[in-house]
């Protein structure tokens, strides 16, 4: 069962840094980091649509420029807020990343930064068929179609997309879906696990894979 430290295990350490994403690696099978675009056409790692929960700053995302948004202090860590290609130069070979697309319009730039760091696991996901749909018109990389209701819809969207994973909220997964979604070859990854209980459950439902806050969850 894949360990996946959701933006580099946010109940530890400063979420979708570069500190969490070169510490996670030590624990995690693959880090999962979020992208959107810069002012200037970076792509780059940060969950919100604004900067305003993470930093000291207020706007929009796409109102800084990447050099702007790397001066930014993240929850107080001292660093700012990182492109997607630093995040792939941090990780070592044996660890995969997961690539949560936030909006669309990234695919092509976001393919071109996988392509040129060549991770060894790639899995780009998404609450957005769309932007999937954008990714898998420009490159192979493994989809994985997230969601946290309405499971047999989510699963049919997967199919639909051509997704090698699903990604549900952990409260939907039981033995009955995590079959249901291994019969039309679709591996489950549950999400955002953080508590003992809550993995246990996603374990006994025959998970591929957990998407967790802090390690001690795997």
């Amino acid at each position: 069962m894949d360990c996946i430290a959701h933006r580099g295990f946010a109940g530890r350490y400063p979420e979708n840094t570069l500190g969490a994403v070169r510490a996670a690696a030590g624990h995690a099978d693959l880090v999962e980091v979020d992208v959107r675009r810069s002012a200037d056409g970076e792509v780059v790692v940060v969950h919100d649509e604004t900067v305003d929960r993470v930093t000291g700053a207020t706007g929009a995302v796409r109102e800084f420029t990447a050099e702007g948004l790397a001066a930014l202090d993240v929850l107080g860590s001292g660093e700012g807020i990182p492109t997607l290609a630093a995040v792939c130069d941090a990780l070592p070979a044996r660890v995969g990343i997961n690539v949560e697309l936030k909006e669309r319009g990234l695919a092509a730039d976001v393919a071109a930064v996988l392509d040129a760091a060549d991770p060894g696991c790639v899995l780009v996901s998404s609450f957005d068929d769309g932007a999937l749909r954008e990714m898998r018109d420009v490159a192979d990389w493994p989809l994985a179609y997230i969601f946290q209701d309405a499971p047999e819809a989510g699963l049919d969207r997967a199919r639909d997309l051509g997704c090698a994973a699903v990604h549900p909220h952990w409260r939907l997964v039981d033995g009955a879906f995590v079959a249901t979604a291994h019969e039309a070859g679709l591996a489950v990854n549950a999400w955002t696990v953080d508590d003992a209980a809550s993995a246990r459950r996603a374990r006994r439902a025959g998970v591929d894979g957990l998407i967790v806050d802090s390690p001690e969850f795997c």
